[in-house]
């Protein structure tokens, strides 16, 4: 039997405040509200960030087909900026770049906070 859960957390707990794209951006949320964001609650959670290089669909046939030095074609082009994503959420894009003998990444283009709460609905 399947479970009717959600991964929303406003279906899960009926008193946690909502809240609106334009109620999110910064000082001006809080002057209106009276009431001040303790973000220090939340700065030391780990997220996972994650940079999409692209992305295809492919058959179980060739899955199970390739071998070491197979090539899979992915469908964004060289130049494009790639996705970076935080908890499986898109929230800018980027370039790769070496830092240290070690890839990087540099964003190029940062999605507004209230498009990512946009997309969440």
């Amino acid at each position: 039997m399947e479970s009717e859960s959600t991964n929303n957390p406003g279906e899960e707990n009926a008193a946690a405040p909502q809240y609106q794209p334009d109620e999110l951006s910064g000082a001006e949320a809080s002057a209106q509200s009276g009431a001040d964001v303790n973000l220090d609650l939340v700065l030391d959670i780990p997220v996972n960030v994650a940079l999409r290089v692209g992305t295809t669909d492919i058959s179980i046939r060739d899955l199970v087909s390739l071998v070491e030095g197979s090539v899979i074609a992915l469908d964004q082009l060289s130049g494009e900026p790639m996705d970076v994503l935080v908890n499986g959420t898109l929230i800018a894009h980027g370039e790769i770049v070496v830092v240290d003998d070690r890839f990087g990444v540099r964003l190029t283009d940062v999605v507004s906070p209230a498009e990512r709460i946009e997309k969440l609905n």
